[in-house]
């Protein structure tokens, strides 16, 4: 579609500078050999969404509109701007409009003199969370994307992106990603979708209705610990990672901090390895930000992608991938020092302040001990497990503060 003119693109009925689709023709569905593909309203009507550039595909549509939903509804629970970064119909990353300190700066790749906008601000957050799942996303933005934002976005590794309206410079910079072929995808964002949804699986229509369901501090009254103290930054971060949740794929927790959630483990089939996995994330978010991490040596004309690879290695188990003799001379101008275990459990003991949500209620004790140990002190999940008093003891021996929403939060 043709798009003319300098004016912001805002979708609005009677200023909608793209033709209004009925159906888009998609290249293949979730593999290439499923073909034909395509997304259509079953009622015949306008689809809610205009593609202004590229051509997104099947998951980039499904990662769109679930993204959509999910910073929308951040901006409605917290009144700033969100954004959200996908990666195969789940979040790698999500947050809220907050100013980024200078560590942040630096463990996100955001340049000194770059221009930080709250919008911009939102999207550095849910992208430089977890940068190796954040690779090859699909971003979704809460308001019209502007120019700030955009040029942040021009230097990442990204498929596409959703949001309500896009600044004529934030267009064009946009459409200039991947030589021409970046997905620029422009939503309604008064578009109410119906109240029962259907999908088929095996030629089988199954049907539902719609999880409308509002998520707001009234959700986090229910404080079931010793500890009642849950201040007001935690049941942001709370709200944040109970909608971050809402549009994950089950099993799922995510831990939250500053308005930003920290580290996401989605799609897991036993809730402790949930646990472990967003945890796992979380402290990687904890680790970059150490001195032994920012001072480290790297060449110059390492990309983005391969710092964030030699950084997961250095901090991780299989360090010497990047230390050996022969590895670290393609990297780094001098050898750095190994991070012993003992310095990164000594660093790790400085993060505190985390939040976590569950989707579903936590079985076992064992997920609040290993949550402890990323800094965990607030947690909010539904409750109702038979053994919700082994859980309670756990939050109680650590210091957590603990309330239970009542709502499942499953999502597929």
């Amino acid at each position: 579609m043709a798009i003319t003119g300098s004016v912001d693109y805002k979708m609005e009925k009677h200023r909608r500078t793209a033709v209004i689709m009925k159906e888009l023709e998609l290249k293949y569905g979730c593999n290439p050999n499923q073909k034909p593909s395509r997304v259509y309203m079953a009622d015949g009507g306008d689809l809610p969404i205009e593609i202004l550039n590229g051509r997104p595909g099947y998951i980039n549509l499904l990662d769109a509109l679930n993204g959509w939903q999910l910073v929308k509804e951040l901006k409605q629970a917290t009144g700033l701007p969100a954004a959200a970064s996908f990666k195969h119909v789940s979040p790698a990353g999500a947050a809220v409009g907050l100013p980024l300190n200078e560590i942040e700066k630096k463990i996100y790749w955001v340049e000194e003199d770059a221009e930080l906008t709250p919008l911009a601000n939102a999207y550095a957050r849910a992208r430089g969370a977890d940068r190796m799942s954040s690779f090859g996303d699909f971003i979704a933005l809460s308001d019209m994307c502007d120019t700030a934002t955009a040029k942040l976005i021009q230097h990442e590794v990204s498929d596409g992106i959703v949001a309500p309206g896009y600044e004529a410079e934030a267009l064009a910079i946009l459409s200039a990603k991947k030589k021409g072929n970046y997905a620029v995808v422009m939503i309604d964002p008064a578009y109410v979708p119906e109240q029962t949804e259907r999908k088929q699986v095996f030629g089988v229509t199954f049907e539902q209705g719609r999880n409308n369901f509002e998520i707001n501090k009234e959700l986090l009254n229910n404080v079931v610990t010793k500890n009642k103290d849950i201040p007001e930054q935690a049941k942001i971060d709370l709200m944040i990672s109970l909608i971050t949740l809402k549009y994950t794929q089950s099993n799922s927790v995510c831990y939250v901090k500053n308005g930003q959630a920290i580290g996401v483990g989605a799609g897991q089939q036993s809730r402790i390895h949930c646990t472990r996995l967003a945890g796992n994330k979380a402290d990687n978010w904890y680790l970059r930000q150490s001195p032994k991490v920012l001072e480290l040596p790297f060449k110059e004309g390492i990309g983005k992608p391969d710092r964030d690879n030699s950084i997961d290695l250095y901090i991780g188990e299989d360090y010497m991938d990047v230390l050996a003799d022969g590895k670290w001379q393609d990297i780094f101008t001098e050898k750095p020092e190994v991070f012993t275990a003992e310095e990164k459990r000594k660093w790790l003991d400085g993060n505190t302040g985390v939040s976590l949500g569950s989707d579903a209620f936590f079985p076992f004790g064992d997920n609040i001990e290993r949550a402890a140990r990323s800094g965990v002190l607030y947690v909010a999940q539904p409750g109702g497990s038979v053994r919700d008093d082994n859980v309670i003891e756990a939050c109680d021996a650590h210091g957590i503060a603990m309330c239970f929403t009542g709502m499942r939060l499953f999502h597929h």
